[in-house]
């Protein structure tokens, strides 16, 4: 075993102060409430944690007519939800502790404030993750109009050019993307309002420029994150366009590329912000039983946001 890779190991990565929240809320409302209680969609997009709380008692629902007790607690998730989601839980009368991203409500609030004050909406994000459901959710059907893509921004009409009009985005897109949309939008509607403090938030920017510096330097890169996680799929793409090709996800459990890897002198490590650290671990731990490790832990920015508990649980 004479072969030594490094490992850039990005740092921050991994858990935000949204997901922290948002996992103790349900580990918390478990030990006040008792087992079951339910969580409408994934608390946060992670198989492992999920799977860790459904077997502390968790229960996963995507509707509300799927809860079988409505005597039980439930929980939205990080993500948000659209206003009719707990309009439905009251008339159902079953109690809900909101999870929410307080990052994300900060967009929620921005969006009927702008509706307020008469605005065209454009929201920047992916068609169908449940942060971008939520945040149309807000208000009624027709005044938020979403783009995805660049090609979105130039061809997104405006019927009344009179109409004052405002953005805003997802939390977990690509700062580059995004800032290159957002360039269109300024060109085609130079009055157009911008967040007061980006959207983007602290925790996606931090973990892309982390990956950005490290990249370069790699043969290959490797995100630990689920499939459906927004910001892990971002950070795989910002991984490319820094110059590393073989930039791949990561889900928990699955077999790594070893033979792939043992031939690289360099690789890049992080996580994205539902992935547990005891996953970056693992992954560590794997390729120590096929070669040396030494590890570099790149440290571009400390984090020390933390966000309150729901009243209801104190």
């Amino acid at each position: 075993m004479s072969k030594e890779i490094k490992i850039f190991l990005a740092s921050p990565r991994g858990f935000c102060a949204g997901v922290d929240r948002a996992i103790d809320i349900v580990e918390k409302t478990l030990n006040k409430f008792g087992p079951p209680i339910y969580v409408r969609h994934e608390i946060v997009h992670n198989k492992y944690v999920v799977d860790n709380l459904k077997k502390k008692g968790a229960i996963f629902v995507e509707k509300l007519e799927q809860i079988t007790d409505t005597s039980r607690p439930v929980i939205f998730s990080a993500h948000g939800v659209p206003k009719n989601v707990p309009e439905e839980a009251k008339l159902k009368k079953i109690f809900y502790i909101d999870a929410t991203c307080p990052l994300v409500t900060k967009v929620h609030r921005e969006a009927e404030r702008h509706y307020k004050n008469g605005c065209k909406i454009i929201l920047i994000g992916h068609k169908g993750h449940p942060e971008v459901i939520g945040t149309m959710g807000q208000l009624p059907k027709g005044s938020i109009t979403l783009i995805e893509t660049i090609q979105d921004a130039e061809n997104i009409k405006i019927e009344d050019s009179k109409q004052a009009i405002a953005y805003v985005t997802q939390t977990t897109l690509s700062l580059d993307d995004t800032k290159s949309i957002v360039d269109i939008l300024k060109k085609k509607f130079p009055g157009i309002k911008a967040p007061i403090k980006e959207d983007i938030c602290y925790a996606t920017t931090n973990r892309q420029i982390a990956v950005k510096k490290i990249a370069p330097n790699c043969e290959m890169f490797f995100v630990i994150g689920s499939e459906n996680s927004s910001n892990s799929k971002r950070l795989v793409e910002v991984a490319k366009k820094s110059g590393c090709n073989k930039s791949k996800l990561i889900n928990s459990g699955e077999n790594l590329p070893i033979e792939e890897i043992v031939q690289c002198n360099n690789i890049g490590l992080t996580s994205g912000a539902s992935a547990p650290e005891k996953l970056v671990q693992d992954f560590i731990s794997e390729i120590k039983k096929h070669c040396k490790v030494n590890i570099e832990e790149v440290v571009t920015n400390k984090e020390n946001v933390t966000f309150k508990l729901p009243s209801s649980l104190n």
